[in-house]
């Protein structure tokens, strides 16, 4: 979380004083805490239909289900991601397939294209970090293969690629406003969809159980309803998404400005910036460096300096395929018949994960390294900040 202050305690206040928290209200209610958020958000990121829920999982569940991926189905996955990525196509109860990504950190087309077989329904590009994935390659590819595309925007929300917002290129697009998230209410998610059915059976599966019985909100659904599960948002956590939207455009220019103030005052150094898709579309949240093996990265890494903390992408835990565990187990749920790696419709998928996967990316990831930007920081921070860099340029 960047920003956050007396307008959230203000927010909430108001719907505490209103006494109305619950999302599937009267509509003659005094406040609209959970529509005025969807209806502000679809407008900034110019999708055709949004909606908010509990978490970005939530959101990547609900998309996958709406696609109508499940048992039978391959999804592609990048190495770097988090790891509820490729637990959400499990949750839908699929089989994740693990593809490299390239020198951007970020899902190579490349892989995508060679990966793809009559069993892949969907991909999932993930714009880690704020970086944008090449969404017109990656788009371009399943068009050509007929396959949708789900991104994750989860670390990304703000950002855009070729002047579009990342989350609105593919069919649909996922959001996290958790605490660690550009803007955040501690938890929650939001999803983007392209087309109005898709949108319809994602809405109905992520909340099956209160939307359908209060209140008219699928008064207006043509698709009938189905069992799901409950994601539903409340009207304290869109109270304070409100503000913290308001606030949105102003923490990614100032991530932005800081990031190249500091790129710009270190370009002499000999450190190379690692290769973007879009570096005006970045959410500015790091600056990120490439350099020419992996002891240099390190080296860069541990060398501390005055708000110099170096981080490498291959060491950041459940951030990367080699960390996860629960694929190695195939434990894909806790009930044996519902694991979707023992149903006998997802035998003969690709589900063969170990620590030597993704070469490829190992190296990528190993041979990179970055340092997180804040918002906040003053020029005389951003001074300290280079005087560092240029102290560590010297050692390496």
């Amino acid at each position: 979380m960047y920003r956050i202050g007396e307008e959230e305690i203000n927010a909430v206040a108001n719907v505490i004083r209103n006494g109305r928290m619950f999302r599937v209200m009267d509509p003659n209610a005094p406040v609209h805490e959970v529509l005025d958020f969807e209806r502000d958000m679809k407008a900034y990121l110019n999708a055709e239909h949004y909606f908010l829920l509990t978490s970005g999982k939530g959101a990547l569940i609900s998309a996958l289900v709406a696609l109508g991926i499940g048992p039978g189905d391959e999804v592609l996955v990048p190495a770097y991601t988090y790891i509820a990525t490729a637990l959400s196509v499990l949750a839908a109860g699929a089989i994740p397939v693990i593809v490299d990504v390239d020198d951007s950190c970020t899902m190579s087309p490349t892989a995508v294209e060679a990966a793809i077989t009559p069993n892949t329904k969907a991909i999932i590009p993930v714009h880690m970090q704020g970086m944008p994935a090449d969404m017109a390659a990656l788009c371009a590819i399943a068009e050509k293969h007929g396959i949708y595309v789900l991104e994750d925007a989860c670390q990304a929300v703000g950002g855009s690629f070729q002047g579009k917002k990342l989350g609105t290129w593919g069919d649909a697009g996922a959001y996290s406003y958790n605490y660690f998230k550009n803007i955040s209410a501690g938890e929650g998610g939001g999803l983007a969809c392209k087309r109005k059915d898709i949108y319809e059976r994602a809405y109905i599966y992520h909340d099956s159980s209160g939307c359908p019985y209060f209140g008219k909100e699928l008064d207006d659904l043509d698709e009938h309803l189905h069992a799901g599960s409950e994601f539903r948002a409340n009207e304290i956590t869109a109270a304070i998404m409100r503000v913290q939207l308001s606030r949105l455009d102003g923490i990614i220019n100032d991530l932005r400005r800081n990031r190249n103030y500091i790129y710009e005052q270190v370009k002499d150094f000999g450190l190379i910036r690692g290769r973007s898709n879009d570096f005006d579309g970045e959410c500015g949240n790091i600056l990120r460096f490439a350099f020419e093996n992996e002891a240099t990265a390190e080296k860069f890494s541990v060398l501390k300096r005055p708000y110099v903390r170096g981080e490498q992408p291959i060491h950041t835990g459940k951030h990367v395929c080699w960390a996860w565990e629960i694929l190695f187990r195939h434990k894909g749920a806790f009930h044996p018949k519902m694991n979707p790696f023992l149903m006998e419709a997802n035998q003969g998928l690709r589900m063969e994960y170990s620590r030597d996967m993704c070469p490829a990316s190992k190296l990528e990831m190993s041979r990179q390294a970055y340092i997180y930007i804040r918002p906040e920081w003053t020029e005389k921070d951003m001074d300290a900040i280079i005087a560092g860099l240029r102290d560590v340029a010297k050692q390496l």
